[in-house]
């Protein structure tokens, strides 16, 4: 079965990627918002081949069927963006804290 693909837009997606980096309404982030996968800052002047550098991710995948909306489209890192790709219930990794002290 071939899925019927989601028409993309330029204007719209250069439109949403300035409102969630600015904060503008009908947003629901603040200015220049943190990651929505990880939670760290986003780096809003990295080159864009940076893997810290603001891409704008939807939270279901276009090619799983998700709307081509803004209120599908979050803040993330290009290096997050890239991990989760087109996965529908993606948890990023966990990092876990130990009191131990490791030597070399």
């Amino acid at each position: 079965m071939v899925r019927a693909r989601t028409p993309r837009n330029t204007q719209t997606r250069d439109k949403d990627r300035h409102t969630i980096a600015e904060g503008l309404p009908p947003s629901p982030f603040g200015y220049h918002p943190p990651c929505y996968h990880c939670g760290q800052p986003i780096d809003y002047e990295a080159h864009h081949h940076d893997p810290l550098s603001f891409q704008v991710d939807h939270i279901h995948p276009i090619a799983a069927g998700g709307p081509d909306t803004l209120d599908n489209k979050v803040p993330s890192h290009r290096g997050c963006n890239m991990s989760k790709s087109a996965k529908v219930n993606y948890q990023p990794g966990v990092t876990y804290v130990s009191p131990r002290r490791w030597t070399t």
